[in-house]
């Protein structure tokens, strides 16, 4: 009984991490905790009502995502992206992404492509819904899912890794105005012109799309942060 007990604490604790990391996460994107800020554990615990050691633990997991970094006897300090960063990370993803939508679009079958249409249809669903963290994870699987049809494994990484390094932090607004719905439809529209064959258009589809989510970004690092309710876990 007592291992089974200890066993329960742990769960326990794990679910309670995750939790935190959760809305930390929902944080992040809402642009509560500023990029260049340093956040320590016991601060965060505060506002959450919760001891710092889960959100030490959460805050651990969010440094292995590249949101945070550790700052020495102080806490951790929110990824700082510069608009110069931004350029050269939707570069290189235009370089690895634009030319794989055209090789899939010829390797692919419709099969598999249109087993990515249900993520493609969760993203216009998650953006209608306000729902970012939904929105960012399915566009997250949408995109790497669609390059891994190209059998490139370390290409995948590669645009994994770019992906974290290009967080979006701060889409609340956008999000409140609607603005990123368009942007979420330009999935369907990829899909529905590579299903169709037509290589030339889901390449230039792709390059838009980048080009569409680097003005958001934009919009998103110009906008003001309004003060926001005492986080907890239960509102996420």
């Amino acid at each position: 009984m007592g291992d089974l007990k200890q066993r329960n604490l742990i769960t326990a604790q794990e679910r309670l991490r995750d939790q935190v990391a959760h809305a930390l996460r929902a944080a992040l994107v809402a642009g509560e905790l500023r990029p260049g800020n340093i956040y320590s554990a016991p601060g965060l615990a505060a506002d959450f009502g919760i001891s710092a050691t889960p959100v030490r633990e959460a805050m651990l997991d969010l440094a292995r995502e590249g949101l945070v970094e550790p700052v020495r006897n102080k806490g951790f300090r929110i990824t700082e992206v510069s608009e110069r960063d931004l350029d050269q990370y939707t570069e290189l993803r235009a370089m690895i992404e634009v030319p794989t939508v055209g090789k899939v679009t010829q390797l692919a079958t419709v099969e598999q492509l249109e087993a990515l249409r249900p993520v493609a249809e969760e993203i216009v669903a998650h953006a209608r819904e306000h729902n970012l963290i939904g929105y960012l994870d399915a566009d997250r699987r949408f995109h790497l899912q669609l390059l891994g049809l190209a059998g490139n494994e370390r290409l995948v990484e590669t645009v994994g890794d770019l992906r974290k390094r290009s967080r979006l932090y701060g889409l609340t607004r956008l999000d409140e105005r609607g603005q990123l719905i368009s942007s979420a439809e330009e999935h369907i529209e990829l899909l529905d012109l590579m299903v169709a064959g037509d290589e030339l258009a889901a390449q230039e589809c792709m390059a838009r799309h980048l080009g569409h989510v680097r003005s958001l970004w934009a919009q998103a690092r110009d906008e003001p942060v309004e003060p926001r309710p005492k986080r907890t876990l239960g509102n996420r």
